[in-house]
């Protein structure tokens, strides 16, 4: 589960003054809740709690709720292999109740790693990721809500070549996938940014995810970005969150300035650098209590809206879950609040 990141990758989040943001982005304009839908790789929410953790670091403005409703396995398209141990979920089962449990003010779409479910490209099973997604964009919007797409992720075959299948098999799995899948995405991003012709909000996650990998495997041979071809690593979480934020007002000087720095062969920590100033402790405690709201949020809001997938663990009853939710918000409180202080009295000593 990509939340371990948290033991070997520092996250050091900081207050970021006003200037330090854009102009708010069109997309963030009369939202105060964001839900994130999407697969396994959303699902693990790393990427969804560094969006967090930025938006909490602004020094001023209104509070913007963040909420995980990610299913893994889960598909736009309807599509299952037959090989997969059990139906894979379609959104398009839960999706009316998810807005009309959450009613957000925007949506963050991520799908397509599954809906080509691991074969070659095909016209018919292209059409149904198509339709899908175009379902989604339609329901959203009558809801009242904004959607944001994301490009589907890379499948960086490098690491998993052995297991993958050449063209002209019977079958193919997400244990043994075509050896071109990445074709596939490719084709299916290509398909989702032509979209924008049409009205559609999308982010291109697999460019910089590939320009990414690429460069770090040309310093770091055996490099991955996904140990298994499609969860990708704390890096490519970092890479998906700063283009999501950039899209919702954040300014990319800003974005710019938080990276990645390789903390030994093969591993990776992240820095923010003056975002709590120099408080790493403080910091890393701002986050691990982002990642404890946001598991257990995202647990309870599933088993609140209900879905098909089997062995997932049961979330608690959400009365129970926000109660709790309020104990973990009030140490962010006083975790933000000190930091303020602490840079204000900073600031004073230096003048």
């Amino acid at each position: 589960m990509m939340w371990r990141g948290w033991m070997t990758v520092m996250l050091m989040v900081g207050l970021a003054t006003v200037r330090a943001w854009g102009a708010q982005g069109e997309a963030l304009t009369g939202v105060d809740r964001i839900v994130f839908l999407g697969d396994s790789n959303t699902y693990a929410g790393l990427y969804v709690e560094y969006v967090e953790a930025v938006f909490r670091a602004r020094a001023s403005g209104r509070k913007i709720e963040v909420i995980n409703l990610s299913l893994p396995s889960e598909t736009a398209s309807g599509l299952s292999e037959p090989d997969h141990p059990f139906p894979r979920p379609c959104v398009h089962e839960r999706l009316d109740r998810v807005l009309a449990k959450t009613k957000p003010g925007l949506v963050v779409a991520c799908y397509g790693m599954n809906d080509g479910i691991y074969y070659p490209l095909s016209t018919d099973r292209m059409k149904a990721y198509g339709e899908g997604m175009t379902k989604l964009v339609e329901k959203v919007r009558a809801s009242g809500a904004k959607i944001v797409l994301l490009t589907p992720p890379p499948f960086d075959v490098a690491p998993v070549k052995d297991k993958t299948l050449p063209a002209g098999q019977e079958k193919y799995s997400w244990m043994r996938p075509f050896v071109g899948y990445d074709q596939v995405l490719a084709a299916y991003s290509l398909w989702l940014k032509g979209q924008e012709r049409e009205g559609w909000t999308v982010v291109d996650i697999r460019e910089p995810m590939i320009e990414s990998a690429s460069a770090r495997r040309a310093a770091m041979p055996g490099y991955a970005l996904a140990a298994d071809g499609i969860h990708f690593n704390a890096m490519g979480h970092w890479l998906v969150a700063k283009e999501v934020l950039v899209e919702l007002g954040v300014s990319e000087d800003l974005v710019d300035g938080i990276g990645f720095q390789s903390a030994e062969a093969g591993k990776e920590s992240i820095a923010f650098p003056d975002v709590l100033g120099e408080m790493p402790l403080e910091s890393a405690l701002l986050v691990k209590l982002i990642h404890e709201r946001q598991s257990m949020m995202r647990d309870a809001w599933l088993s609140e809206v209900g879905h098909k997938r089997p062995d997932m663990s049961k979330g608690l009853p959400m009365a129970e879950a926000k109660k709790k939710e309020l104990e973990v918000e009030k140490k962010i409180s006083e975790v933000l609040t000190a930091a303020r202080q602490a840079k204000a009295q900073s600031a004073k000593t230096n003048k």
